[in-house]
């Protein structure tokens, strides 16, 4: 049996570990690539190493933050993308309160210690069923082992991503969208407006689930992965 070559694309402060229960799950259909998208300060750098990395041609997977990586590797190299997962992620930019909020982490970095996802900060990035226990814990500790100066790679990069509403309706491939109904940081209104402007895309909604489904229900999102690589 043919394996589809399968790279996925972490979020904000997160490494191989938010991936890894799909990696394992979906080895025997896929052949499953994480990448690091720790060390660079644009979006277009972290793409470029990631194609780097992968296959010739590939199905992707991304969650947040990696869904800016993921459409900027749609413009870059357009046709070694043969599917695509966006999970909790958006298109559009910062709107200012938010750009706002992310240059002072980066000033409050410069000049103090890094923490990390702190337990006040669950609650943005998890169903308030999660702060407490093994996914809360697995969250905190991701987020120590990326760091601080990582962290501050990518809120750059995040800053000076490109709008990519352009590039949505000229996606052509098959597209899942899926996202947590309890998800603050890009709710299902967002992903709602990317399943509206992706021709044909699929919509998926976690029950019950914040901003990161891979960690907080993986059985469920390794099946939708499954069904979404038999399309």
């Amino acid at each position: 049996m043919t394996r589809t070559p399968l790279v996925f694309l972490p979020g904000l402060l997160c490494d191989d570990a938010l991936w890894r229960a799909q990696a394992a799950d979906l080895s025997d259909v896929a052949d499953p690539l994480i990448a690091d998208l720790t060390l660079d300060d644009t979006i277009a750098a972290m793409a470029r190493r990631t194609l780097d990395a992968a296959p010739e041609r590939f199905a992707l997977a991304a969650l947040s933050m990696g869904g800016y990586v993921a459409f900027e590797i749609l413009r870059q190299a357009p046709d070694r993308v043969t599917r695509l997962a966006l999970f909790d992620t958006r298109a559009t930019p910062d709107h200012p309160d938010k750009i706002a909020e992310r240059r002072a982490g980066i000033a409050s970095l410069e000049i103090g210690q890094f923490r990390g996802v702190t337990t006040r900060l669950l609650p943005r990035l998890v169903h308030a069923s999660h702060v407490a226990g093994p996914v809360g814990d697995e969250v905190k500790a991701m987020a120590l082992r990326v760091g601080g100066p990582a962290f501050m790679r990518q809120q750059l990069a995040i800053l000076g991503r490109p709008d990519s509403r352009p590039l949505l309706p000229t996606l052509a491939v098959p597209t899942l969208i899926a996202v947590g109904d309890h998800d603050v940081l890009t709710p299902p209104s967002d992903a709602q407006a990317l399943h509206k402007a992706i021709l044909g895309s699929r919509l998926h909604t976690f029950q019950d689930c914040g901003h990161l489904p891979a960690l907080e229900q993986p059985e469920a999102t390794s099946q939708v992965l499954r069904d979404w690589l038999s399309w």
